[in-house]
């Protein structure tokens, strides 16, 4: 089989994949103006505002991200019983999601607004509720976890924590018994609260931040060395299969049965890195759900995330655009 069929076979076991995506879902608001002058009232930026749009964020963006890439998906999250919560419904529908996951369990819908000027983001304004669930709340997540399981066939099941307040370690460390249990690979995408209670996951892909927060340790982006102690400790803690992480302008290192490496970030034309992220887990899941090993699966998130930072705000990634930029790059290769 030539390279490309090969990877036009890949992508086509993406299609028949079935994936299931937990975690913190919000709502990520933009209001896009233009700038010519600055407010007489205070050294700052007037935008005179041109429009207004709602997008799909967090584990919203991760499940629209698998979507794109032609998979199936279900989500399991938890709204406010507020009007962004209804708008975050309705934009789930029509994406054609599956909401019967949404669960009604926060007081306030997680809402990120961002102000973009002359295609410049200039600030955020966050709305959100982070406290965890109490114990009646963490008995119907789980509750309802187990039906996903039990109702549906899935491929692999990620872990979208965004410290957003649906996840908490009971739950956490229950859905993992239940996936190992029943063969299901599990990625995480894990932010400092919950860092250390995502033990026995297939794929831990924190950023550099956050396994310096997780951990607790200085850790050098550029330096194979300083990664690769890093990802010692963090295998030392979590006992997981795969390591991928992320490393901005650094990249990307992977690890996965006692081999490690880097892929270099491409030279791109970074305009926005809202939501790679959100692009670079979706991917590395598919890829390890198909069977890849963890150098494609790396190689492949890399691609994926950069593509992502030269779209303005949080923007997923096509089947084809990614599909015809991997095929260009393995020409020069």
């Amino acid at each position: 089989m030539n390279q490309i069929a090969n990877i036009d076979s890949i992508f086509a076991q993406f299609s028949r994949m079935n994936v299931l995506v937990v975690g913190d879902i919000m709502l990520d608001s933009y209001i896009w103006g233009k700038v010519d002058r600055i407010s007489p009232e205070a050294p700052v930026p007037v935008v005179l505002v041109e429009r207004r749009e709602d997008r799909l964020g967090g584990a919203a963006n991760v499940a629209l991200n698998l979507k794109a890439l032609g998979s199936q998906v279900h989500i399991l999250a938890g709204i406010g019983n507020d009007s962004h919560g209804i708008i975050l419904k309705d934009l789930l529908q029509r994406e054609a999601m599956n909401c019967e996951g949404l669960m009604r369990t926060r007081s306030k819908t997680t809402v990120k607004t961002r102000i973009i000027g002359n295609a410049h983001h200039l600030l955020r304004l966050d709305e959100e509720v982070t406290e965890l669930p109490n114990g009646d709340v963490e008995l119907q997540i789980i509750a309802a976890f187990r039906e996903k399981l039990e109702k549906h066939r899935f491929d692999a099941v990620i872990f979208e924590d965004y410290d957003k307040g649906f996840l908490s370690e009971r739950i956490i460390v229950e859905a993992i018994r239940m996936c190992n249990a029943a063969g299901i690979k599990t990625a995480v995408d894990p932010k400092k609260r919950n860092f250390r209670h995502y033990r026995n996951v297939t794929l831990f892909k924190p950023n550099l931040k956050e396994i310096k927060e997780g951990l607790n340790i200085a850790v050098s982006g550029n330096n194979s060395t300083s990664l690769e102690q890093a990802d010692r400790e963090l295998r030392m803690l979590l006992n997981h299969e795969n390591t991928l992480l992320t490393l901005s302008e650094n990249g990307v290192f992977y690890s996965s049965n006692g081999i490690s490496g880097r892929h270099e970030a491409h030279l791109r034309q970074i305009v926005d890195v809202s939501g790679a992220g959100d692009t670079v887990i979706g991917v590395a899941t598919l890829c390890m759900a198909a069977g890849l090993p963890m150098e494609q699966t790396a190689e492949w998130s890399n691609i994926a995330g950069g593509l992502a930072c030269e779209q303005v705000g949080v923007v997923p990634i096509k089947r084809e655009q990614l599909r015809d930029e991997i095929v260009r790059l393995a020409a020069h290769t």
